[in-house]
Formats: C-alpha cells, sequence, structure tokens
C-alpha cells in the first residue's frame, strides 16, 4: 500500500506544481520518476507519452497511467492517474469560485501573461528533450522532417501522422533496414 500512496503523492506533485499539462509535464516526470525514483527510463517515459498522444485522453495523464501500471498493475495506474488529476480538480474549483471576481485586475492578466510565457519554455525544452533521445538516424530526421510539415503546414490529423510513423516504423524494422548514423551517439550496443 505505501508503494500506491508513493505513486499517488509523486503524480499529485507533478500534478500540482507544472502549468500548461501535456508537453510542459515532461520534464518534470523525467525528474521524478527516471532521476528520483528510478521508475522508468527516458526512453520508457518518451515511449508512453507517443502512446499517450495517440491514444484518446490526456497525454501526462496517460502516462501517469502507463507508468503505474507498469510499477503496480491495475491499482497502480488508478492511483498514478488519481494523484496526477487530483490536484488540477482541487485548483480549478478553486479558481472558478473566485476567477470571475479577479479577471479584470491587471495583476492577474500579468501573472497569466507570464505563466504562459513559461510555459512556452517548458514546452520547448521537452521537445529539446525529447529529440535528443528520439533522434537516432537519419530516417528519425526524415520521418520527424515530413510529419512536421504535413502537421503544420498541410494540416493533416496528427492522429492520422502517429499511425503512418507507426507503420513506417514497423517496415522498416520488419525489413531490417539500417541507416548511416554518422554524427549521432551509437547507442545499439
Amino acid at each position: 500500500m505505501k508503494d500506491l500512496w508513493n505513486l499517488f503523492i509523486t503524480f499529485a506533485r507533478i500534478g500540482s506544481l507544472t502549468f500548461g499539462g501535456g508537453y510542459a509535464m515532461l520534464p518534470m516526470i523525467q525528474e521524478e520518476v527516471v532521476k528520483k525514483h528510478n521508475w522508468a527510463t527516458d526512453e520508457e517515459v518518451i515511449d508512453y507519452y507517443a502512446i499517450g498522444q495517440s491514444t484518446p485522453g490526456i497525454i501526462a495523464i496517460n502516462t501517469a497511467t502507463f507508468i503505474g501500471y507498469k510499477l503496480k498493475g491495475i491499482l497502480g495506474g488508478i492511483f498514478a492517474t488519481l494523484g496526477m488529476v487530483f490536484p488540477s480538480i482541487v485548483i480549478i474549483t478553486i479558481i472558478a469560485i473566485f476567477f470571475q471576481q479577479f479577471q479584470d485586475l491587471k495583476i492577474v492578466q500579468h501573472a497569466f501573461r507570464g505563466i504562459r510565457v513559461v510555459v512556452v519554455a517548458l514546452i520547448l525544452n521537452a521537445i529539446i528533450n525529447m529529440w535528443k533521445k528520439s533522434i537516432k538516424d537519419y530516417i528519425g530526421i526524415i520521418i520527424f522532417s515530413v510529419s512536421f510539415i504535413v502537421v503544420a503546414f498541410l494540416q493533416l490529423s496528427p492522429v492520422v501522422v502517429v499511425i503512418t510513423s507507426f507503420i513506417v516504423g514497423l517496415i522498416i524494422q520488419q525489413n531490417g533496414i539500417e541507416t548511416p548514423r554518422k554524427g549521432f551517439k551509437d547507442d545499439r550496443k
């Protein structure tokens, strides 16, 4: 039971100390889950994020559920998920009660402006870290570039891009296609 509460407390701390959700939570999840508790590797967390992105629901909550399930089965998934959402429920309830009274105050508007900028910085940091862990060869760069272009400029659904990339990855793996890795850290050993 102690391990379940530890999952709850850890994910409650993550949920209460990170703003912006989703990708903005990745640095905190990596700090707590990988570095502090050694519950998963960086690569596993990125894999959970990829799965969380391609399944219905909120990425950070899906990731918490996967990590909790990996550690303690169904109950672990439930405790990690509840830990992640509990702070948001409490905070948004308090904000909902008082926001109407304070939303027009300059100090509140400036505070939210500052928070938005920090959230962008956190997301950029998560992107850089994910890039370092995920892009391991030239095929990775090609998949990334094509995916970015078709989502950002051609407005193709991210779901279609994720499914297509999944299929391309399977085809590459099944056919044993190796790509030049010059300039990339070789982690295949």
